[in-house]
């Protein structure tokens, strides 16, 4: 498994509840950018319209071959998940303060472009401020334990 890009503002942003492979429909152009690893994930976020599941605000950059068919490199793209799993998610989205955010793009073994979808809830200020304290308490904790021994 090849991880082409990640979402790095995800994890101290949000508060990850479920992950889902989903796999993204792209154009051959969208793919050849991939592979070089020229996307970004920061601003992306994921909507459920009309029983689908659509990928916004993922940046592709335009593949330089490209000349006469290049898609819009902010544009709306669908994602391939189970029907089950849609149906989960838009019971999960309704619910208020839910979000699907894109963690991960990644090429599998059999060289299909898939996509990490995570169901997760925003964090407050203090919620990032009581996690920096946790991290800090245990790496004191750490430093203690490893200076006795």
């Amino acid at each position: 498994m090849k991880v082409v890009a990640m979402n790095r503002r995800a994890k101290r942003d949000f508060e990850i509840l479920e992950t889902y492979e989903a796999g993204i429909v792209l154009t051959g152009s969208e793919v050849k950018s991939l592979r070089v690893g020229r996307v970004d994930l920061s601003e992306g976020f994921a909507k459920v319209e009309d029983g689908e599941v659509w990928l916004y605000g993922v940046h592709i950059a335009p593949w330089e071959g490209s000349k006469h068919f290049a898609p819009p490199p902010d544009r709306k793209r669908k994602l391939l998940l189970h029907r089950h799993e849609i149906n989960r998610l838009i019971g999960a989205v309704s619910q208020k303060g839910l979000t699907l955010i894109p963690l991960r793009v990644y090429f599998n073994e059999r060289g299909y472009a898939k996509l990490e979808l995570a169901l997760a809830r925003g964090l407050k200020k203090h919620d990032k401020r009581k996690a920096l304290i946790e991290r800090e308490l245990k790496r004191e904790i750490d430093r203690h334990l490893r200076g006795r021994r």
